[in-house]
């Protein structure tokens, strides 16, 4: 972590001034705010925007308050790559006048702003940069601005906890770097007084409402939709050495569909699934090549780009050692065959037809510096001895001087031999044997061994030699011969390094010079293994290119599937769905329990989300309008830490889809009002969707499973050509009820309960007395006790009792009345009574 302050040359409570940055040359996206803004009134001062920021861990959390409206948009926690391109492209769109951060942050962002605060804008004021101390972002000191704050939108009449659960409804407490940007913006708010500096200190910033915004082209997300629909499923790791290091993907379509080889590809898979787009002409390039290797004559081909992949490696890191000179011997291997598999790759996309783009970029981009590098790495780096050694050595041939120093450390042993036989011929009789050591930085080194005489340190001493130290019972000395050896042929050991370190050197320097054409390949290479990935799952599991029509509002899919139910069904019924335009914005879909409603749900909008990912889809055809937002109420996604009943939390779900869908959206709902009173979740449910039919030609597209027929049967709802009713076909076959798991239209004369309640192991005379109630409900008839059964067992105690008095003989003088009162009659009686 750095700080900001000193990299930006001012205080954190001091902002000087700072600029836009242009730096990162990509097409300025449009921002879309979700609902609708009123035009300025003329003669209005300009807009100011503040925006305020923070980046941790790959995600971007973005809050900025709008005076020309008042009002603060967020975006929901996004992944950001570590140039920071979103967060460019946001500031490229609303131009804010101050950009609050903390005065804390990781070293790209400090880069980013530095750039941000030296460069200027041709077109634009440049923002002020407003540095924060960390601790003003705090998680929980943020939750309490939040809610402590004065918003004009939100009657006096709440009580505290009546305006937490308002507010929980709009704000994403479980994204915490939005949370703790919205604290960030409102403490900058009330220190600098936007829009009310001349007024008393008791008057606060007006805040109008909260409203979330996304980037044109991108689909709008949830994490409850991503959670519902499986698309992700974090799994505890089965292994006891990873369990507590990290989670494990479970059954998930995400997990069913990444096959990617490298990580990086792995990494672009999941960035792609978080940012599902409405940009048709990236869609279609991905879709082009995905169909590209499922004709079976490129199946050979795209198993073999697939095995070059599995060698791209973490080139990032790498580099980044490189500069901080830490590189490792693994480092110069995996660079080695991350470079020959790119020039694989290249080579391959020659071959293959320039009309798709995605090849036509690997054949341009991956540009003769790979060969380069490659050629340089493969005659300089002897790998064999650098493993052998743990460390960088070169191959021979390279420098005549390395060479050389090599070869005569090769020739030592014999040499040191001899120089020792000469030694021990002019030593002490007593000295049975010599020999001469070469020790690196310390030089050549004569070492006999310790005589039973030498006992004290005086005894070491021997005339003519120099003594050094005691070793292992060896005696090291330096005579006239090791002084001239070392004059002779110095540290051969530490030289050799230091001119291999040199030549590392070099050749690091080599690679940085390209390190643009590295980062190209890891960018291509990733794309390639993702849609690698997805051409490997559409082709084993049937899948088909989906078409899009961006003048179709809602989606048209025959015979769709479920792309996880249908690997773990034995069999699975395929359903067509069609929403949008003439055949009705809103389907009502009833049916009896364990019919398929909620899969039929949860496979439109699986569909939906792979076409909007570029991947094919698991239908027969398929065509995509304009979809902006995915919705779902589907599972209650329980948790005590956040304070909410179950039914609270379904009605948060409903909240974001009434105030934030448009006519662009789709909404999947599933029995939503079961979580309360029958006749209040009735009442509920039934106000949602006339309130969305009143909207006519603006209403989303919406799906809604419900088991409440008096939905239907009440007439709740109005008719009309947006509103359309369906059901799972099922047929009756004697006591047994089958289910076709089938769509049609039409409306549930039943819920069929009972037979649900069977397969459950429920005991017959239960369902029979639940029938007859049920029964008795619908018919208005008053509900009566059953008492039959309890009177069967009276009369069976009462006639065991009459028995035994008429076995009792009375003149058996061996008979004991009151024994046989207190033992037979009265146990009995008391069961009866």
């Amino acid at each position: 972590m750095t700080s900001l302050a000193a990299a930006l040359g001012r205080t954190p409570q001091g902002p000087g001034p700072g600029t836009t940055s242009d730096a990162f040359p990509i097409p300025t996206p449009v921002l879309a705010i979700e609902e609708a803004e009123g035009e300025e009134d003329e003669g209005e001062e300009p807009a100011e925007i503040h925006l305020c920021m923070l980046w941790n861990s790959g995600y971007l959390g973005i809050a900025y308050y709008d005076t020309s409206d008042s009002t603060i948009y967020f975006m929901p926690d996004a992944p950001d790559h570590e140039t920071l391109k979103l967060l460019q492209r946001v500031l490229d769109e609303i131009k804010p006048l101050s950009i609050v951060t903390s005065a804390k942050q990781e070293e790209n962002m400090t880069r980013f702003l530095g750039k941000l605060a030296s460069q200027e804008h041709a077109e634009s004021k440049r923002p002020e940069i407003v540095l924060f101390p960390s601790v003003d972002f705090g998680l929980e000191i943020s939750k309490q601005r939040i809610l402590s704050a004065s918003y004009s939108f939100i009657p006096d009449t709440m009580t505290a906890t009546e305006k937490i659960l308002f507010l929980s409804s709009i704000i994403p407490f479980d994204c915490l770097l939005t949370v703790r940007t919205l604290g960030g913006l409102l403490k900058f708010l009330g220190r600098r007084r936007i829009g009310v500096e001349l007024e008393d200190s008791n008057v606060s910033v007006p805040i109008l409402g909260f409203k979330k915004f996304v980037l044109t082209h991108l689909v709008s997300i949830d994490q409850d939709t991503y959670s519902v629909l499986q698309i992700f499923k974090s799994e505890s790791h089965p292994s006891v050495y990873k369990v507590a290091t990290g989670l494990k993907e479970g059954l998930s379509l995400f997990g069913i569909l990444n096959r990617c080889r490298c990580k990086w590809g792995e990494k672009l898979l999941r960035l792609w699934f978080t940012r599902p787009t409405l940009d048709l002409r990236e869609l279609n390039s991905r879709l082009d090549v995905i169909q590209f290797f499922l004709l079976p004559q490129n199946l050979d081909m795209a198993q073999m780009l697939h095995r070059l992949l599995s060698h791209i490696k973490n080139v990032p890191l790498i580099l980044k050692r490189m500069k901080l000179s830490h590189t490792k011997v693994s480092d110069w291997q995996v660079l080695y065959k991350t470079v020959y598999s790119a020039l694989g790759l290249r080579d391959a996309c020659r071959s293959l037809p320039q009309s798709i783009q995605l090849f036509r970029n690997i054949a341009q981009e991956f540009s003769d510096d790979l060969h380069h590098i490659a050629s340089l790495i493969g005659k300089v780096v002897d790998f064999e001895g650098s493993l052998a050694e743990n460390r960088f050595t070169v191959l021979p041939n390279i420098d005549p001087e390395i060479d050389e120093k090599k070869r005569r450390l090769m020739g030592l042993p014999s040499f040191l031999t001899e120089v020792a036989r000469k030694e021990l011929d002019i030593l002490d009789s007593r000295i049975p044997s010599c020999s001469v050591i070469y020790i690196p930085l310390i030089g050549f080194l004569l070492s006999i061994p310790r005589l039973p005489s030498m006992v004290e340190a005086s005894d070491f001493e021997i005339e003519g030699l120099d003594f050094m130290f005691l070793s292992e019972e060896k005696l090291h000395y330096r005579s006239a011969r090791t002084k001239e050896l070392d004059a002779l042929l110095g540290d051969l050991h530490c030289e050799i390094r230091d001119q291999e370190t040199l030549l590392m050197y070099q050749l690091q320097c080599q690679v940085l010079a390209r390190a643009a054409v590295l980062t190209r390949v890891l960018d291509l290479a990733s794309r390639l293994d993702v849609l690698l990935a997805l051409a490997s799952a559409a082709r084993d599991y049937g899948y088909s290119r989906p078409q899009y029509s961006p003048r179709l509002l809602g989606v048209r899919i025959q015979r769709g599937r479920h792309p996880l139910m249908e690997l773990c069904a034995r069999t699975f019924v395929p359903n067509s769905a069609e929403c949008g335009g003439d055949k009705g914005r809103v389907k009502v879909i009833t049916g009896p329990n364990s019919s398929g409603k909620s899969i039929y749900l949860k496979q439109v909008g699986l569909i939906t989300f792979m076409a909007l990912v570029g991947s094919f889809v698991p239908a027969e055809e398929a065509e995509i309008g304009t979809v902006d937002a995915i919705f779902t109420r589907i599972h209650s996604c329980e948790s005590i830490s956040l304070g909410l009943s179950t039914f609270m939390i379904d009605l948060n779900q409903v909240a974001k889809a009434v105030n934030n869908a448009t006519e662009k959206s789709l909404v999947l709902i599933d029995e939503f009002g079961k979580g309360t009173n029958t006749v209040d979740g009735l009442a509920l449910l039934a106000a949602v969707l006339r309130h969305w039919l009143a909207l006519g030609p603006t209403c989303p597209q919406i799906f809604v499973a419900t088991n409440f027929l008096s939905l239907v049967q009440l007439q709740l709802l109005p008719q009309g050509p947006f509103i359309e009713y369906l059901t799972m076909e099922t047929c009756d076959d004697g006591d047994d009820l089958v289910f076709f798991y089938q769509i049609c239209k039409g409306v549930a004369n039943a819920s069929h309960a009972s037979h649900t309640a069977a397969q459950a192991g429920i005991p017959d005379n239960l369902i029979a007395r639940g029938k007859e109630i049920s029964d008795l409900i619908r018919s208005g008839k008053p509900i009566k006790p059953v008492k039959d059964s309890q009177k069967e067992n009276q009369m069976k105690n009462c006639q065991a009792l009459v028995d035994k008095f008429l076995k009792l003989d009375l003149e058996d003088p061996g008979l004991d009345l009151d024994a046989f009162m207190s033992q037979e009659v009265l146990p009995a009686a008391s069961s009866i009574l």
